[in-house]
């Protein structure tokens, strides 16, 4: 699996994202991560493995507090991954709107043409 197959997945599950979301407005303990899930400190200690393996979160040491933060380098990766494909996307779909306005203004002359004829 790929670093970016591993990010991916990892953001995958939406408790991840959770803690991803709260981890950016600073670094906690995971009893402080635990607190607003229903779930128990094992459980977040799991998502928090996860998360590790992707490189999308780090543990310190802090006297006896092992606090957890965000690292961004994983998602600037996947952003960029993302950003490529949706400049692509963005490219076929000014093509296909440029194409359909050439039709509308065929479209157009052809009516107009068609009228003058029957007016004859």
């Amino acid at each position: 699996m790929t670093p970016l197959d591993t990010t991916f997945a990892a953001l995958a599950d939406p408790t991840r994202r959770a803690i991803l979301a709260r981890l950016a407005l600073g670094e906690v303990s995971v009893m402080e991560l635990a607190e607003p899930f229903a779930m128990s400190q094992p459980a977040v200690s799991k998502h928090l493995k996860v998360l590790e393996r992707a490189g999308l979160v780090s543990r310190g040491r802090d006297a006896q507090r092992r606090p957890v933060r965000a690292e961004i380098a994983p998602l600037a990766q996947a952003t960029d991954w993302l950003e490529r494909y949706r400049r692509a996307l963005e490219s076929n779909y000014q093509r296909l709107d440029a194409l359909l306005e050439e039709l509308k203004s065929d479209g157009k002359r052809r009516k107009a043409a068609k009228r003058k004829d029957e007016r004859r």
